[in-house]
């Protein structure tokens, strides 16, 4: 008798009472699927529930949420043996879904839980900072950082993720370039940073895609910093003249360094990290990631 994979599925709180969710669990389960719910609280509820997954040995740890959600399950799953790691399914259920959308998970949640569940696991990258900090997608700084941390749950709620681009619209008088120094390999930069994208993916703070060559199976970091003295003339050269622009500064490499003279704010998948100094390390092939066959951050 054929035995179907177990999954567990870890659900962001916020995304506990839906509706299509709920029904596309019971469709599954009806086909003979084994899915376990968890849904997350407060702080080092998912690291709990991916540890009993581990525990119990499921084929899926499915995250139910938005990039912070992903991020949380996919740095839980890093801390366990490779041997014993389960794989990761996404459920996109937050405002933005910038990893999901742009790995190409389907937005319909039955045919999302559907890939998570049987689609093919493939090894994807994942980026350490610091000591303990990881991301999936992107950790951006400057600007968008603070428009992100800043962005109100209320307008979140209400626009989606074009509420990160209205509310920094909005607050434009107190965006100031952040004085940084950048190295990696063969590179090396200092200057004014209006804006630093590091993508392992591709976009972030919905739908702005920062990192347009980013690979998550290259085992490279993608570097983008905007620069200049003003938001406003950066961004308009960046819309018209983005193959020709001296405000745009583009690195690859498997690592990055970057210090300041003051504290400065790295969003890494929007879970906000503040330093002086972040050491940027990529660890290829870290996780097994349900994706669909026309991915298009595959090389």
């Amino acid at each position: 008798m054929e035995q179907f994979p177990v999954s567990l599925v870890i659900l962001n709180g916020k995304g506990a009472n839906n509706d299509i969710l709920r029904s596309a669990v019971k469709v599954m389960r009806d086909e003979g699927y084994t899915l376990h719910i968890r849904v997350t609280w407060e702080q080092g509820d998912a690291i709990r529930y991916v540890e009993e997954a581990s525990r119990i040995g499921v084929d899926t740890v499915i995250a139910g949420g938005g990039d912070g959600t992903i991020n949380e399950v996919a740095t839980a799953l890093a801390q366990l043996a490779p041997e014993h790691r389960p794989v990761l399914g996404i459920l996109p259920l937050g405002t933005a879904n910038d990893f999901a959308t742009s790995v190409g998970i389907p937005q319909e949640l039955d045919k999302a839980l559907q890939l998570a569940i049987v689609g093919k696991g493939i090894p994807i990258d994942l980026v350490q900072v610091n000591e303990s900090a990881f991301f999936i997608n992107m950790a951006t700084g400057g600007f968008g950082t603070r428009i992100t941390t800043e962005t109100p749950e209320k307008l979140k709620a209400a626009l989606g993720g074009i509420a990160y681009f209205v509310h920094g619209l909005i607050r434009l008088d107190t965006l100031k370039p952040d004085r940084c120094e950048i190295r990696g390999e063969n590179f090396e930069w200092q200057g004014d940073a209006l804006v630093i994208g590091i993508g392992n993916g591709r976009q972030a703070g919905g739908g702005q895609e920062l990192c347009p060559q980013a690979l998550i199976n290259d085992g490279l970091l993608e570097l983008r910093i905007f620069t200049g003295e003003e938001l406003l003339p950066a961004i308009f050269k960046t819309l018209t003249q983005p193959d020709d622009n001296p405000n745009i500064i583009d690195a690859r490499s498997s690592w990055f360094e970057i210090t300041a003279p003051h504290d400065i704010t790295f969003n890494l998948d929007g879970e906000p990290l503040t330093s002086q100094k972040f050491r940027i390390d990529i660890h290829p092939n870290a996780l097994s990631c349900r994706l669909p066959p026309n991915c298009p951050l595959l090389g």
